[in-house]
Parts: structure tokens; sequence; C-alpha cells
């Protein structure tokens, strides 16, 4: 799979800052060398735009960086022009959930935790439109469906050549927790059991029992990790109380990624083995099979 332009224009951005950084030099220098201004810069710098190429050729010269370096990173610029398919969905979402989008389709690994509900990525068809029409606010129909088709792609990640790694722990409420009756349910935690039982290698999904001490509850987030080894790992966060917010790799808030794969670590923990917790899945869907 050619590289997530989301990813590439994000690691261009931090090694460019990185490497400016090492050598001391201020975004003053950097905007004087090449003409633009500061605005301009910080609109590079926090990958809202790309340089062209003669520019970038400049600043790779000023930032006296070696042939195999510069040629990655003229890479990285050409891989970043593209349009990835998330983007022409900005009607639907905002700017940080089109980015996580991206980052996603580009992640080597996703490491992900729901307390409720089925993880996104693990979610059947049926499922995810009983999800939209059970949400809080009214969404409209032709909306409900647009986005039911960009989680479905979503899910291409699962398969193919360049497969992502997907860890999932659940809580047990996610395998009671009824949306759209109990035929949807049903057939959703077939969906599941057939899903990690046909991706032996790259999904794996922990149930925690309800007799585990879970003190992460309703919570619901998401760690991606990438093959890169200039990309740190970075957060998405979900609250009732806080919104969405995409935890990134700035300094003050590494700590609270930190944080949060302590917490994926510890519902691991916590939960059942894969085998173990792929045989409640299925005792669960046989127990609600029989009361249909």
């Amino acid at each position: 799979m050619a590289l997530s332009p989301a990813v590439a224009r994000w690691e261009l951005a931090r090694r460019l800052r990185q490497r400016r950084l090492e050598l001391g030099i201020g975004a003053a220098s950097i905007t004087k060398a090449l003409d633009v201004s500061p605005a301009y810069w910080s609109h590079i710098e926090n990958e809202r735009n790309l340089l062209p190429e003669g520019k970038l050729d400049q600043l790779l010269e000023v930032l006296e960086l070696d042939e195999a370096e510069r040629d990655e990173l003229q890479q990285l610029r050409e891989a970043a022009k593209r349009r990835g398919w998330w983007s022409r969905n900005a009607v639907l979402f905002g700017d940080a959930l089109l980015r996580y989008y991206g980052l996603e389709w580009g992640a080597e690994a996703v490491r992900t935790y729901e307390g409720v509900f089925m993880p996104g990525l693990l979610q059947g068809e049926e499922y995810i439109r009983a999800l939209m029409v059970s949400a809080a606010v009214t969404i409209p129909a032709i909306e409900i469906e647009q986005r039911v088709a960009i989680r479905l792609r979503r899910q291409e990640r699962l398969d193919g050549a360049d497969r992502v790694r997907l860890v999932a722990v659940i809580g047990e409420a996610a395998l009671v927790q009824q949306f759209g009756g109990p035929g949807v349910l049903h057939r959703q935690l077939r969906h599941l059991a057939d899903v990690v039982r046909s991706h032996p290698d790259n999904v794996d999904v922990r149930v925690i029992p309800f007799a585990s001490s879970n003190i992460l509850g309703g919570a619901t987030f998401h760690l991606l990790d990438f093959a890169s080894t200039h990309l740190p790992t970075i957060a998405w966060y979900e609250s009732t109380v806080f919104g969405e917010l995409l935890i990134d790799d700035l300094e003050r808030k590494e700590a609270r990624v930190r944080d949060l794969r302590f917490m994926h670590d510890h519902a691991m923990d916590l939960a059942l083995d894969r085998d173990a917790s792929l045989a409640r899945i299925e005792e669960a869907a046989a127990q609600l099979e029989s009361s249909l």
C-alpha cells in the first residue's frame, strides 16, 4: 500500500522541524533564507501547507542534510501531495477527525479500547447503521449512508498485502448492549467472531469480563503506531465531557499518550486471552440466538 498522504505530510513537517531545532536555527532565519513570511513558515511546520519542490531544495541545503535523507524527504513531499479518500468528506467531519482517518489509514498498528461499543474497525454494516440511527443527535438519512460507507472503507486496512495489526480490548458490556434490537446484535457478534477467526495474524480482540474490576468504564481511545522510526505513537481519545481529541507528538502531550498506553496495557491484563475472548463472543451470540 502506498504511504498515506496524511502520514507523509506529518513526517515531513516533523523531521524538518526537528532538524531545524537540532541545528539551533530560528524560524526567522528560515523565513529569510526562503524568502517566505513567518505565517507561511508556521503553516509548513504545522502541516497546513507543503513547500514547493524548489523551496524544499533550498531548505534542505540550509539544514545541511545528506543526499540520502534529502531523497527521503523529497519522496515524503511527493506522497503528501496526493489526496487521500478521507479528504473528500470534509463536509461531514472536522479537520481533526479527517486527520485521524488519514493517520489511521497509514498506521502499522492500532490499539483500541471500547467499554460499551464494538470497535469501529470491527463493526458490521447493519450494526454501524443502527448506531447512527440511535445517535443522540439526529443525522440526516443521506449522511447516515455516507458515514456507513466511510467506516466500511476504513476497515479495508484489515485486509490486503499491507494489513494493519489491530489489538482491540472491549468491555463485556459491548457483547450485550443492543443497538437496533437483538437481531442486529446477534449478527454483529457473529460478524465479530468471523473477523477474529479469519484474521489470526493481525486481529486480536480481548474481552474484559464483568467480574473484573474494570476501572476504564465506558471510555474510548485508540493508539496508532507507525512503521517509520521517525514517528511516535499518537492517540485519539473520546469523552462525553471533552469531545474528541487527537493527541499528537507535541512534548506537552507526550505524557497523555504515555498514560493511555499504560491504560491499554492494564486493560489487556484485565481481559481474557484471545481464545477465551473468542469463546465468550461466540457464547454471547449463541445465548442471544436462543432468545430470538
